[in-house]
């Protein structure tokens, strides 16, 4: 499936190498001022050929607003937003047509459809992930602009170097100083040496891993449901459908199985601010509750592999079976995780506006 929500529907279309990629929104509330200044910021946060720690392939990624808006406003109608291919090397994919690359979705995509992109990856490519953060970033100001929400996130470890716990931080981060290394790690200390590292792999012609992590802030109380559609769930889903994700963990997360309960709940307090409303006096369970928001900080972490495409030789199997040795051309990142940080807040926005109203009667009530 290429559709990401029921409320908000998002349909992304493109492949690496074809003449552009975009998507289509359903469901956008109308009198939203939208122009194409509020998506490109997003979308050249994540473009490739930002600095030498990533692939050198040079796109602009110059959004263009197609449909469903009118003198800067929504119409409440299918937002469909396109986005140029304009650097694309098909050669580099020559000696690959015979050989899937390890790791990669080469050999996946061509034994379920008999049929696959011939280059750059096609739909498994990180170029599909334009869609996503061009309509995170119309979701994500409708939510500011309705409930004030916040959704920032950074690169907290790459490979073994990680950032010093941001748990005590995690309302004061902003994006410009998630923006200020070309790392997206707001500690700079850690981020000089996740550079170095990114840097070493790079010349290496190999590649490393990472994690990146995030906060969703001024989150209402109440959202989403229990059992199957629980937030948290939704969340993962979301996270673990982005390229090259590994993991998924929320709150506490795998590092909570190691403490007792007595240690690990988070006891309710009023909220300082007169509102007469619960708060928790601590936060591992990072903002959700039941599988409903508890109106805390959500913040959660997603493991991204080492990017499967490498310059150096490989010993595996052609489609035919024959042992060959593949050494990949082509433009490549040696790690994915600088430019993941806004396709991580995209993909949060997605989920967190199924929840909310989305009609104007209810947002003024609000």
């Amino acid at each position: 499936m290429s559709s990401f929500g029921r409320v908000f529907r998002v349909t992304t279309f493109g492949e690496s190498h074809c003449k552009a990629v975009g998507c289509v929104i359903d469901g956008c509330p109308p009198r939203l001022p939208l122009g194409d200044d509020d998506i490109q910021a997003q979308l050249s946060r994540r473009r490739p050929g930002q600095s030498s720690l990533t692939t050198s392939r040079d796109e602009p990624d110059g959004v263009t607003i197609l449909s469903g808006t009118e003198r800067g406003v929504t119409l409440g109608t299918p937002i469909a937003l396109s986005v140029a291919n304009e650097d694309q090397r098909p050669s580099d994919y020559a000696a690959m047509q015979a050989i899937p690359r390890p790791s990669h979705a080469d050999y996946t995509y061509q034994a379920k459809y008999g049929v696959r992109a011939s280059s750059g990856g096609g739909r498994a490519s990180a170029r599909e992930t334009i869609g996503r953060v061009a309509a995170g970033a119309v979701a994500e100001k409708w939510l500011r602009l309705a409930y004030g929400i916040e959704i920032v996130a950074w690169v907290s470890s790459v490979g073994a170097v990680a950032m010093p716990s941001a748990v005590a931080t995690l309302n004061t981060w902003t994006r410009e100083q998630v923006d200020v290394n070309a790392v997206r790690c707001p500690d700079q200390a850690t981020a000089e040496r996740m550079a170095a590292l990114i840097a070493e792999c790079r010349d290496q012609s190999d590649s490393i891993g990472g994690v990146v992590s995030c906060v969703c802030r001024n989150v209402p109380v109440g959202l989403g449901e229990p059992v199957f559609d629980k937030l948290e769930a939704m969340l993962a889903q979301a996270m673990m459908s982005i390229p090259a994700t590994k993991g998924f963990e929320i709150g506490s997360g795998f590092a909570g199985t190691e403490q007792r309960g007595s240690a690990h709940n988070d006891p309710f307090v009023l909220r300082p601010d007169g509102s007469s409303t619960l708060g928790t006096k601590t936060n591992k369970s990072g903002g959700v509750q039941g599988g409903i928001s508890n109106g805390e900080s959500i913040y959660f972490r997603v493991a991204f592999k080492p990017p499967a495409t490498i310059g150096l030789p490989q010993t595996t199997a052609a489609f035919d079976g024959h042992e060959t040795i593949l050494e990949a051309k082509g433009r490549h990142d040696p790690c994915v995780v600088p430019r993941a940080v806004p396709i991580v807040e995209a993909m949060a926005a997605l989920v967190l506006i199924e929840y909310v109203p989305l009609n104007q009667e209810k947002k003024e009530k609000r």
